[in-house]
């Protein structure tokens, strides 16, 4: 029998053939992607990554003007593998306070976090600072409970927390801290609020933003934030009661990170519409505390500024993962690393952006 004799098999030739020339034309296609040679500026970005000056970076993408002009990935995981930035999920945070204020599911930065823990306000009894200590507070890191990461002696160093099963319980259990002589108070410090680095209130912060919501704080973030920006899915580490963790962990794409920079850098809007309240989005990245090196910090988002009067907005996590918006050069740069074990992680990675990523963006149209 001769084979695409009839009707069909002719069809199902034609089918197999159509097969055979779409699949050859996505080799040519991607050869042709894959041969395309880079700018020189991003060349010399991509050539030094690759020769690992900068350790294990993963992946960087640079956009200007919200059109992606260099993406490139430095690892198996490739553009579809979640990127663990560690503390820049506290910047994920920030926005979801201010969806929820937007929501009306918080009354404002002012509102007592306890009012939402029904279950710790006996270890607030007696004493009138922990159950005055506001959203606001533990936005800014600068509560009134000793509690430092920066410091390996703090009673509230995060590294205690781990140890742990009640992280929220370890939180309201710290004792109030104290300044010495030799300390700046927070009514002698700049925008009057004295700055430490607590994971455990950012952790306690996201408990009761969850419960403030009426559903888990996952749930919320995929429905307000994520779906919107047309990010699929999200990776959260948990605590061991249950709760995701809003301290840190989350796991993100590279190009999930830029949408949420993307946001930030346009106030806000995303394709054409209000996705977070401009007031929100400049009061989360108006300076509310001062870090000692001087760094100025807004609601879980840093304020940097670099030489040459550089200003950027940024989410930072361990080992040198950041996410930066700049505004002065209508871009948003994406960073991500597994420097976790690498001494001054952080330094690199803002050695990557300043003398190779930021000059090559000056190139830009």
């Amino acid at each position: 029998m001769q084979p695409y004799k009839t009707a069909g098999g002719a069809r199902a030739m034609l089918r197999a053939m159509k097969t055979c020339l779409t699949l050859l034309l996505a080799v040519l296609l991607g050869a042709a992607h894959a041969q395309t040679p880079l700018p020189p500026r991003w060349a010399a970005v991509d050539q030094a990554v690759r020769a690992r000056q900068f350790e294990a970076v993963t992946s960087v993408l640079v956009a200007r003007h919200g059109r992606v002009v260099y993406e490139a990935y430095f690892d198996d995981g490739g553009a579809q593998a979640l990127r663990n930035t560690r503390s820049a999920t506290k910047s994920v945070l920030a926005l979801l306070v201010g969806q929820a204020i937007a929501d009306g599911r918080l009354s404002g930065v002012k509102e007592p976090v306890l009012r939402h823990l029904p279950g710790q306000q006996r270890l607030a009894a007696d004493d009138r600072r922990k159950a005055a200590l506001t959203v606001e507070d533990l936005l800014t890191m600068s509560g009134p409970l000793e509690c430092d990461d920066w410091n390996e002696w703090s009673r509230g160093n995060e590294e205690r927390m781990y140890l742990v099963e009640d992280w929220v319980g370890f939180f309201w259990a710290l004792p109030p801290r104290g300044f010495a002589a030799w300390t700046t108070k927070p009514a002698d410090a700049p925008h009057g609020r004295a700055f430490s680095y607590c994971t455990a209130g950012v952790t306690t912060l996201g408990v009761a933003l969850g419960a403030a919501l009426g559903e888990p704080l996952e749930a919320y973030a995929q429905r307000r934030l994520f779906a919107p920006l047309g990010i699929p899915r999200a990776d959260w580490q948990r605590l061991p009661l249950g709760p995701v963790q809003a301290g840190g962990g989350l796991s993100l794409r590279t190009r999930d990170l830029f949408a949420l920079g993307q946001l930030v850098l346009q106030r806000g809007q995303w394709q054409g519409r209000a996705l977070l309240p401009e007031a929100w989005a400049t009061a989360m990245t108006t300076p509310h505390a001062r870090m000692p090196d001087g760094t100025d910090y807004g609601y879980l988002w840093w304020l940097h500024r670099f030489p040459g009067d550089l200003q950027t907005q940024a989410m930072n996590g361990a080992g040198g993962n950041t996410v930066q918006v700049i505004p002065a050069l209508d871009a948003v740069v994406v960073i991500t690393t597994t420097n976790f074990q690498v001494r001054n992680s952080p330094r690199l990675t803002m050695k990557l952006l300043l003398e190779h990523v930021v000059p090559a963006l000056k190139q830009e149209d």
